[in-house]
């Protein structure tokens, strides 16, 4: 008997409102699948309360409870084909087999720019960036300014997930979908292949000089306050099975939480054998993962395992850094995440940032999203300069901690 492609990932919704959705996946395994299926889960704007991974080293079972956000509609058959789109080929399994369409392409995808100007307004940014998101479009990179006349000029470089911007049919659907929440004042909106060099990941030189050190450097080697503040754990047994290391996660729940584990082992090369994963909204979550390196040894030795653990300590307490600075009269608004070795960025970044500065009522001037590496990371980083029309100097820490609320999913 073999699986039909349909079979690889299975969704059975809620009998009752308010109960979480299952998300069934059955394939070949590969190092770094959890983290590439959270992240799709993620971009779809589900939280996932729940899950089940189970693999022995060549084919992989893992079952997923998802929510939505309220008044959230979610395209589930486009959820599938995207989680199917991330999973292994069946054909690697020598006794089963699969379509070959869904194997990987490794050419990355083509980047398109999205040129479009307006009149500005409250909320406007916002207004495009949920337009772009529910199109399943990527930002890969936004530059936004206002010019004197109070118009607005966004450039947003953008990958299509569907692989379909290169028609004429999607580009014009883009289009109108943009006219249609921004109305008739749009003045322009084209969109066309962007240029390699504008369009990649290299680090932007307009970044270099003005991000702050401590917005970037803030990894404990040791367990801080912090820690305990946040009923944070992480803790590693090699005492329980005999090839594995029980790798052992009690922390508070945030947005993306099981996205941040799976990207920090995927970094780190570890296999996930078996894995659970609880988290009630708003509460303590618990995380069971029974591990193994690359070639198939427990993690032994203490520096690695030292290492591990102050990774995953840093990067469930500051997932996402975000600081507010002076820049003379000016108020900057910074917001830094890792990106994954495989240079992908963590999703919905901008529309979170975009969304909580409009709940706070505050306009954006301008807008830029470029990479930075320090050290032997790369970090996306967000700069939105705040329109001047209000003095944000006594509000600089309640911006900090709306944006920040926002982005870990505690508003």
């Amino acid at each position: 008997m073999g699986i039909t492609c349909d079979d690889v990932v299975l969704i059975r919704h809620a009998q009752n409102e308010g109960d979480p959705t299952i998300v069934t996946v059955n394939c070949p395994d590969k190092t770094g699948l959890g983290c590439d299926l959270c992240r799709i889960i993620l971009q779809f704007s589900l939280s996932i309360v729940r899950g089940d991974i189970s693999t022995d080293g060549k084919w992989c079972y893992i079952v997923l409870w998802v929510v939505s956000r309220p008044g959230h509609a979610v395209r589930w058959s486009n959820l599938k084909k995207r989680l199917i789109s991330a999973c292994p080929s069946c054909s690697s399994a020598a006794s089963l087999y699969c379509s070959p369409s869904l194997e990987a392409s490794p050419k990355p995808p083509q980047v398109y720019l999205l040129k479009f100007s307006s009149p500005n307004r409250s909320g406007l940014l916002h207004d495009v960036t949920e337009v772009l998101c529910e199109l399943e479009l990527t930002i890969k990179r936004v530059k936004v300014s206002t010019t004197p006349d109070g118009n607005v000029m966004d450039l947003f470089f953008i990958t299509d997930t569907r692989e379909l911007m290169h028609t004429k049919k999607r580009q014009l659907d883009t289009c109108e979908q943009l006219r249609a929440v921004l109305g008739e004042s749009v003045i322009q909106c084209e969109i066309e292949p962007a240029d390699p060099e504008m369009g990649g990941h290299q680090c932007s030189s307009f970044i270099l000089p003005a991000i702050p050190d401590e917005l970037l450097n803030v990894d404990d080697e040791e367990p801080s306050p912090l820690d305990k503040l946040n009923h944070l754990s992480v803790t590693v047994d090699n005492s329980l099975r005999p090839s594995h290391t029980l790798i052992q996660i009690l922390c508070r729940d945030h947005k993306g939480l099981l996205y941040d584990i799976m990207r920090t082992l995927k970094d780190y090369n570890i296999q996930i054998s078996y894995g659970r994963f609880s988290a009630r909204w708003k509460q303590l979550c618990e995380v069971d993962l029974f591990v193994m390196q690359a070639d198939g040894k427990k993690v032994v030795d203490a520096e690695k395992q030292n290492a591990l653990c102050s990774r995953l300590r840093s990067e469930l307490l500051h997932p996402l850094r975000v600081m507010v600075v002076g820049r003379g009269p000016d108020t900057e608004l910074l917001v830094a995440n890792p990106v994954e070795l495989s240079g992908k960025g963590r999703p919905l970044v901008f529309f979170d940032i975009t969304l909580a500065l409009r709940m706070l009522g505050i306009s954006i001037f301008s807008a830029e999203i470029g990479r930075h590496v320090m050290g032997d990371r790369e970090w996306e980083v967000y700069r939105i300069l705040l329109d001047d029309s209000h003095d944000h100097s006594q509000a600089r820490n309640q911006i900090e901690e709306g944006v920040r609320k926002m982005l870990m999913g505690w508003q």
